[in-house]
């Protein structure tokens, strides 16, 4: 079978961006958004797309700032890279394919998105899947210097532009592999070679700049929106199924269940899987059959 053979790549106008997304499978079939993290682009969720493809129609989009999306202008506020910003992007894009409501899983920086939108848009969202993280603001707060070191990245590429970009920019190869193979619990081994080409293609000077300020929205509105949302008692609405690596950071510092139990009203199940972070392209078999239960 070739690279994403049956699926569709095009860019789609949403809002006041651009959002490049693959989507496929089953035409008629219930709509599964995947949402990818860093320093990733869509074509990590190869795997699980084609074997998913006969039972759901699959979208696949690459977040604002990162691959083939567009990168908008940022603000001193990082606002146009909130997670609130970046999923409406995705209720757009899913809206303007004719999905008002549809499944959801998102990975690392996708799996933020994905609590958003949620939180946002709860009238969209069927069920939702988040792959190795903890909600942003228990994972800020509970800070120690073991998380630091672990995370060490999130402190990094929060700093100042253009500090982190020009230093990641000397060698950004270099940082590229050493992410993707030191999270990852199986090395480089486990992604696929035409999936690290992608990587490496869109890992340019304005992604970069692109993904800091994912993370800098991270580290300021974003939590901003998070305390607001609990103060409310706003809180996901649907069902979750919460996955993450056994030999991952998540693992080591938090307990995901319980945190993600505290903010949800639906029931939330889940449990480690023998992987580090990249889930998806370490255990693609099991992450399939993890789905396919949970969005059944």
């Amino acid at each position: 079978m070739g690279w994403f053979d049956g699926f569709e790549l095009r860019s789609h106008e949403v809002g006041d961006t651009q959002i490049m997304a693959r989507s496929g499978g089953l035409r008629d079939g219930p709509a599964l958004l995947l949402l990818h993290g860093f320093p990733q682009t869509h074509v990590m969720w190869h795997r699980v797309a084609q074997a998913l493809a006969g039972r759901y129609f699959i979208v696949m989009p690459d977040l604002r700032g990162y691959g083939d999306s567009a990168k908008p202008p940022s603000t001193p506020d990082h606002a146009p890279y909130s997670k609130r910003a970046m999923a409406q992007d995705m209720v757009n894009l899913m809206g303007g394919m004719g999905h008002e409501r549809f499944f959801l899983c998102g990975h690392d920086r996708g799996g933020r998105v994905s609590h958003r939108l949620a939180v946002d848009h709860p009238a969209r969202v069927a069920r939702l899947c988040v792959l190795d993280i903890a909600p942003t603001l228990d994972m800020y707060e509970s800070t120690d210097m073991g998380f630091a070191q672990s995370y060490y990245h999130w402190f990094h590429l929060i700093q100042p532009a253009p500090l982190p970009e020009r230093m990641i920019g000397g060698n950004a190869p270099f940082y590229l592999h050493a992410k993707l193979g030191g999270w990852s619990g199986h090395g480089m081994a486990c992604l696929e070679p035409e999936a690290v080409q992608e990587y490496e293609r869109c890992f340019r000077a304005e992604t970069i700049h692109a993904m800091c300020e994912d993370y800098r929205a991270s580290a300021s509105i974003d939590l901003e929106h998070d305390r607001a949302s609990r103060a409310a008692g706003r809180k996901v609405a649907c069902d979750m199924l919460v996955l993450w690596g056994d030999r991952g950071r998540v693992h080591r510092h938090f307990k995901p269940l319980d945190l993600w139990s505290a903010q949800c009203e639906g029931s939330v199940t889940g449990e480690p899987v023998p992987a580090g972070h990249f889930i998806p392209e370490e255990l693609p078999d099991l992450t399939v059959q993890r789905l396919a239960a949970f969005f059944q």
